[in-house]
């Protein structure tokens, strides 16, 4: 059974619609770990989570041309590092923001996909566990060597696919991302258009 993102309806603001998966998941209240976070509000994976659905979590970033966009963005409180993803303890960084032993969601892009795949594979050996993971592998312009290696791995890591073949908002040509939750997650893998036709028959929200 689905919830319904109420608060945001159609003003979502990550590129496909990671963080109504997210919400639909795990409702308000959540936690998220962010690597790549880029721009503060455009394509944001987390925003809307943490400004309108009072998630925590911490996002790393390492292009600090984005700073001054997320110190003019106040109403973003969480905590962001301006750091090397590949240079940090995850099993610290849990700890020191309290996040939990099971974290609702990962959101995983950074460039290029061998980095993204790298850090990936980082992050799940060191022990953090996720309910729902959005992992950029960009096939449109890389092929699938990504999308394979990502599967593979986190199908024996306990996880199964939730969504493949995402897409960025119309561009239906544009695959870049492959969803996937925890196995004892209760979701059946379906198609992202699928997926778009139940959230825009709910809320008529999916661009």
């Amino acid at each position: 059974m689905l919830n319904f993102f109420k608060k945001i309806n159609k003003d979502f603001f990550s590129q496909s619609g990671q963080d109504q998966f997210a919400y639909d998941l795990s409702g308000e209240n959540g936690f998220y770990l962010e690597i790549g976070a880029h721009h503060p509000i455009i394509n944001s994976n987390s925003y809307n989570l943490e400004v309108n659905c009072n998630w925590k979590g911490v996002s790393i970033e390492y292009d600090v041309s984005y700073k001054k966009n997320w110190k003019e963005c106040i109403e973003r409180k969480n905590p962001i590092l301006w750091n090397d993803a590949f240079e940090l303890n995850y099993h610290d960084i849990k700890s020191e923001f309290s996040l939990p032993k099971r974290i609702n969601y990962l959101s995983c892009d950074i460039e290029p996909p061998k980095n993204t795949y790298n850090i990936l594979t980082k992050i799940i050996n060191e022990g953090l566990e996720f309910d729902f993971i959005s992992y950029e592998h960009d096939k449109y312009n890389s092929g699938d060597k990504y999308e394979n290696l990502s599967e593979n791995f986190l199908l024996s890591q306990n996880y199964k696919i939730a969504i493949k073949d995402v897409y960025s908002r119309s561009k239906k040509y544009k695959i870049y991302e492959t969803w996937f939750v925890n196995k004892d997650i209760d979701f059946e893998n379906i198609s992202y258009d699928d997926w778009k036709k139940i959230r825009y028959k709910k809320n008529r929200f999916i661009r």
